[in-house]
């Protein structure tokens, strides 16, 4: 492994020729020979102490491990190698998170670094901030983006969470729509990919998309933020922080929510989660993430409902959490109670435009139910949805 800045590769260190300079063979012509040779031998064993110790840090926080933990069929193994000393290194860990930030942003110039968004949009606790992904399709006028940030300005109690919205732009079209209605930007482009058009679901474009998403993420924690992450197709009626769990580590919106809050036999939707920056997410992200090489053609959320079973997420303690869909509904699954809602996604529904018209009408739904009178008269009057139309 070469850990050197120069161009060769560094020179293999034998145990028996470290030995023989530490001074082992005596000399007795020269009392200056041997100084010479002591420190020498000092010299190379701070080296070596200085390499293992580097060595160390490196291997404790690299991503590779979790590969380890995947069989190429459905079924996975326990971890062999223990993850808990993995997990307690705080010291190696903070330079890696430091060294991963820098990486993902070293050409980015001020207005696109990562860490000065992410603090400029940062809550009050100066760690949480809202994320959502947008490609150039989702930020036409009177499109999905436009209906999103409509959303927060109607909702009940919203309309200050929209300064923490980060807005990661998969293109430049998107970027620049972006910065003309919005505080916080940040542009996330992949080599040789171009996310600008409608990614049709499950399409090669569609699929790429998402694994960039959730690499994304991982980055993010590695910064120290926790965040929820929201698809633009979200709309945000309430509040949401009121109703997440203070216990759990990972909390994901449901296509269906059929058991309690903790039950893995809940179906999880990718496209609205609140997690928790901590080791223990860290490695999930980068376990979730190699899941894409051994389930080829298969999306996030795919993976997600394969490897929330898997040994590896008890062994590192990672606390997942359902969220109901009576408050966190979906097309899916819509909530039944306005009174009760939060956020309303329009999933289960394929194609931009099938999805922008039944946003519209929950926009409407919304509208209609905020003019009425607090108290009885709302309750009886608008309890539930006329969505989805053409999504159902």
């Amino acid at each position: 492994m070469d850990l050197g800045g120069g161009g060769g590769s560094n020179p293999k260190v034998d145990e028996d020729d470290f030995l023989e300079s530490g001074g082992n063979h005596h000399d007795s012509s020269s009392h200056h020979h041997q100084h010479q040779r002591y420190f020498s031998s000092a010299a190379v064993k701070i080296t070596l102490l200085f390499v293992v110790v580097g060595l160390t840090c490196l291997v404790l926080n690299q991503s590779a491990y979790p590969t380890q933990m995947f069989q190429r069929s459905y079924t996975f193994s326990e971890p062999k190698d223990s993850l808990r000393g993995n997990i307690s290194s705080p010291s190696c860990t903070a330079g890696a998170m430091q060294h991963n930030v820098s990486s993902s942003s070293s050409s980015a110039n001020d207005n696109n670094n990562l860490e000065i968004i992410l603090r400029a949009a940062a809550m009050a606790d100066n760690k949480t901030v809202i994320i959502t992904t947008l490609n150039a399709a989702w930020t036409e006028p009177n499109s999905i983006f436009d209906l999103f940030l409509e959303s927060f300005r109607i909702g009940n109690q919203t309309q200050n969470l929209l300064k923490h919205v980060v807005v990661v732009a998969l293109d430049r079209k998107a970027y620049s729509r972006c910065m003309e209605v919005h505080l916080h930007c940040y542009a996330l482009t992949t080599a040789g990919v171009n996310f600008s058009g409608e990614a049709f679901f499950m399409s090669e474009d569609y699929l790429k998309m998402m694994w960039r998403r959730i690499d994304f993420l991982r980055i993010v924690l590695e910064t120290g933020y926790d965040f929820v992450f929201t698809d633009a197709d979200v709309m945000w009626l309430r509040d949401p922080f009121q109703r997440f769990y203070p216990d759990g580590d990972f909390q994901i919106a449901c296509d269906h929510y059929w058991y309690n809050y903790t039950d893995l036999n809940n179906s999880p939707n990718g496209g609205f989660n609140y997690v928790k920056s901590n080791n223990r997410t860290i490695q999930f992200y980068k376990f979730w993430h190699t899941g894409r090489d051994y389930f080829p053609g298969k999306h996030d959320q795919d993976v997600l409902n394969m490897i929330k079973f898997n040994p590896f997420i008890s062994r590192i303690g990672l606390e997942i959490r359902f969220l109901d869909t009576a408050y966190f509904g979906g097309f899916c699954e819509p909530s039944k109670d306005l009174d009760l809602v939060i956020t309303m996604h329009a999933n289960c529904c394929i194609g931009l435009e099938n999805k922008i018209h039944d946003i519209k009408m929950v926009i409407d739904d919304w509208r209609r139910y905020m003019a009425l009178p607090s108290g009885t008269e709302r309750n009886l009057n608008s309890t539930s949805w006329t969505v989805p139309r053409i999504c159902g």
